[in-house]
């Protein structure tokens, strides 16, 4: 080692960061990353290998793995012998120089081969800081990096499919052409008011209007896909309902695959709300058990009961579980139906305890489906998983997932702003006011649309964006 080498590096212009980008705990390999300016030096720092060292050079080839002993700085002591990557920026994933180390895992190598890398000049990354440098060189606009954290954060397949897509552009290339077509409404616009007067004016005021509407239309459009969408990352709140003793805690089971919740023939077991993510057809569900709904004087049910209630107001679906041999109460048809428009499947559990199909009153209004279910045979189990899907994400069941969609509040937020103004430009329009005076509104939402993309951005949108991502990415 050069006595340079041995001690911390001389800071430079841009920072350089350092994180381990693999879950902490016992793996075969880690991952430690570095980018920026000074990343070769430091991995020259923390290796003796002259052979590999020689060919760090700007002339060395791009992305061409080698095992290297890592040490400890200062005292040359081995800490590991690694895999190591070098990616030239601004062929990179940040747009910089980058070093990839692929250690050995566990908890302590990566620490120790991360803490030679910050006595070398590195500076720990922040959340997302990684993916953040990407943004900023180019690499990627703000909803691929989004898109990112879903890919890392995804627990079903729909999700992972949209995020493939918005990775590869696809709700990218649709903003930017609703903004190209702002622009060029914004154009016709600028022709319309240079010639007033004109009886053969190059875009006459119909035509501006027309081309206004159906930018609107369009926004529009996308707009729609925002509900749907943004469940796609937490999963459609499904809550199971019923009675005590009606079977709820035995179908969560069956559905989650494993026995979480306690069943017996108590009734009143459940006392407080059970909640887990499960895919059901590829969609992502935010399970819920609650406390059977019914009167009770016991302090700790009424309690459970409450919690229930809370639930079910903000409940994207209710399951609700009545048994087979049983008719559905004037109180229990009350609750139904105050649940105003949320989707409601009506579930007659344990229909194994009864032969044949059981006579019941007529179905009560608000149920969107009625299956027969047993969690014992199995009875009505795939109906269901199939049936969910298509009550809550059925725009994406019929388009498939790899369509444009908004799944974020960010997203929907910025294509409604500039949808506002593009309508409240043709009201002003259609109004009577002047062009000039009605074209103040088209900047605003071209500029919503530039900061979805980030196009022009600023510190707080980005801190919004990567609060969320883990160190590392």
């Amino acid at each position: 080692m050069t006595e340079e080498s041995s001690g911390r590096l001389p800071e430079p212009a841009v920072d350089t960061i350092a994180a381990v980008s693999t879950a902490p705990g016992p793996g075969a390999v880690a991952l430690v990353r570095l980018s920026g300016a000074r990343a070769v030096d430091i991995l020259d720092a923390l290796t003796s290998d002259d052979a590999a060292m020689s060919d760090h050079g700007e002339g060395a080839p791009a992305r061409s793995p080698r095992l290297l002993r890592i040490e400890e700085p200062g005292t040359g002591e081995l800490l590991d012998r690694a895999l190591v990557t070098i990616f030239r920026g601004p062929h990179s994933y940040t747009g910089e120089d980058m070093v990839e180390i692929s250690c050995h895992g566990g908890w302590l190598v990566p620490s120790l081969v991360l803490e030679a890398c910050l006595a070398c000049g590195a500076r720990s990354a922040d959340p997302g800081e990684f993916t953040r440098r990407a943004v900023l060189h180019g690499k990627m606009d703000l909803v691929q990096a989004e898109a990112v954290l879903d890919l890392v954060e995804g627990r079903s397949r729909a999700l992972h499919g949209s995020a493939v897509f918005r990775l590869e552009r696809g709700l990218s290339r649709r903003i930017a052409e609703l903004r190209e077509e702002l622009i060029g409404l914004e154009a016709n616009l600028v022709h319309h008011i240079d010639f007033p007067e004109e009886d053969d004016a190059p875009v006459p005021l119909d035509r501006v209007l027309a081309s206004a509407s159906g930018l609107r239309d369009r926004l529009d459009e996308l707009l729609a896909t925002a509900p749907e969408g943004e469940l796609l990352r937490e999963g459609a709140l499904t809550v199971l309902a019923g009675p005590p003793n009606s079977g709820k805690s035995s179908l969560y089971n069956a559905l989650l695959g494993e026995e979480r919740a306690i069943v017996t023939e108590v009734p009143g077991t459940t006392r407080d709300a059970l909640e887990v993510v499960v895919s059901l057809g590829g969609f992502p569900f935010r399970i819920v058990d609650t406390a059977g709904i019914r009167e009770t004087d016991e302090v700790v049910e009424r309690l459970g009961v409450e919690v229930a209630r809370r639930y079910l107001k903000r409940a994207d679906l209710v399951l609700f579980c009545v048994e087979s041999h049983k008719d559905i109460g004037p109180g229990e048809r009350e609750f139904l139906e105050g649940l105003g428009d949320v989707p409601v499947v009506l579930l007659r559990t344990k229909s194994d305890l009864v032969d044949g199909e059981a006579e019941h009153d007529p179905p009560t209004p608000g149920a969107r489906e009625v299956v027969s279910l047993s969690v014992v045979d199995g009875t009505g189990l795939g109906r269901l998983r199939k049936l969910l899907p298509s009550l809550v994400y059925g725009g994406l069941v019929r388009t498939g997932v790899s369509v444009p969609a908004l799944t974020r509040r960010r997203q929907t937020e910025g294509v409604r702003s500039a949808r506002d103004h593009v309508a409240v430009f043709i009201e002003d329009l259609e109004g009577g006011i002047p062009a000039e005076m009605a074209a103040t509104h088209l900047r605003p939402a071209e500029t919503a649309l530039e900061e979805l993309l980030g196009v022009i951005s600023t510190d707080e949108i980005l801190d919004r964006i990567f609060h969320d991502f883990c160190i590392g990415k």
